[in-house]
């Protein structure tokens, strides 16, 4: 781990060794790796030499009418099924009007200030780079809330009043923002899932309108307290980089969908990228394949001051472990700049 080296990166400083991030839920690759590392408690910041770990938070689960996000079943022994849960709100009027506060709570800024500053007290004493951030941000939101039948619903039978209940949700969730503005982070992480992996949810100019003024509004007060800015979104993205950038945007986490190389003609000496190994060919291909697949990237992002290795979406339980050792063998090997 090195918190040097992330940060360099972060800083388009080129750090000598290409740095690394993964999201993993592999318990049984966990063991292995414990084992053979002898390392018995180590999480996989340290296993793995992590120079980055990300953290986002926002409105609680707890309070307020939520539906599901989605959910895909990849346990061996199905023990991560789940039905699919009914969406609460069945009236569009209900969509259209709905009361931020008086649905998940009114947020008080200097609360929410000293509980993300509590959680900086442990979260940033650690040696990789470490952001704060919000997850249910804008489209995403819009999923949790109402899922996407009706979402889909909302938006297509009335854009701008659907748009303007977005407008709303960005203004209670500035509170969030505004409250890890007053912390030490250095990296802010906007995680929104507004595209899925064929691209564009909506016609291009409704995000123009509803949901790249939303970020540049969330950016804007982060990037006044000093802070980098990180966007992340499942599916495919690639349309929208230069929207982005134009956003504020000064680092992208995206999966295998989303152009690497593209990203990297236009902004790898720029922005931050973080990824983004194919996830499937770990699933499924060979080891040959995972190799092949790594190299991919890591020529890609060789030059780019601010690139970051990482699997695209994350490695989930069904990945073979061999597949998965020859990924981190791979990165290992091919590193140094």
């Amino acid at each position: 781990m090195s918190y040097d080296r992330g940060i360099a990166a972060f800083n388009l400083e080129m750090p000598d060794i290409i740095p690394h991030t993964q999201y993993i839920t592999h318990d049984t690759w966990l063991e292995y790796v414990r084992k053979k590392q002898g390392k018995p408690n180590a999480g996989w910041a340290e296993l793995l030499d992590f120079d980055y770990v990300w953290s986002v938070d926002g409105p609680s689960w707890s309070r307020g009418r939520w539906t599901d996000m989605g959910h895909a079943i990849y346990k061996a022994d199905g023990s991560d099924y789940r039905l699919p849960k009914t969406s609460p709100f069945t009236d569009l009027e209900d969509i259209y009007n709905l009361d931020m506060e008086d649905e998940y709570g009114k947020i008080d800024l200097d609360e929410q200030t000293e509980k993300y500053k509590n959680w900086c007290k442990n979260a940033l004493n650690q040696d990789y780079v470490t952001s704060g951030g919000t997850y249910k941000s804008v489209v995403s939101f819009a999923i949790a809330a109402f899922g996407w039948e009706n979402l889909l619903f909302a938006a297509g039978n009335d854009p701008e009043r659907f748009g303007e209940m977005l407008n709303r949700w960005t203004d209670y969730l500035m509170t969030f923002v505004q409250a890890w503005a007053r912390t030490d982070i250095e990296v802010y992480h906007t995680h929104d899932d507004m595209v899925w992996s064929e691209g564009a949810v909506f016609k291009p100019e409704f995000y123009r309108e509803y949901v790249f003024p939303n970020f540049k509004k969330m950016w804007d007060c982060a990037k006044d307290a000093g802070k980098k800015i990180l966007f992340t979104s499942d599916g495919d993205y690639t349309e929208f980089i230069d929207d982005l950038t134009e956003a504020g945007a000064e680092g992208f986490i995206f999966e295998p969908l989303t152009d690497l190389e593209t990203v990297v003609k236009k902004y790898g000496k720029t922005h931050v990228i973080i990824g983004n190994a194919d996830c499937r060919i770990l699933t499924f291909g060979t080891k040959e394949d995972v190799y092949n697949e790594v190299k991919r990237c890591m020529d890609l992002g060789r030059n780019c001051p601010g690139f970051f290795f990482a699997v695209g979406n994350h490695i989930p339980p069904n990945v073979p472990i061999e597949n998965a050792e020859v990924c981190m063998e791979a990165y290992w090997e091919m590193r140094k700049r």
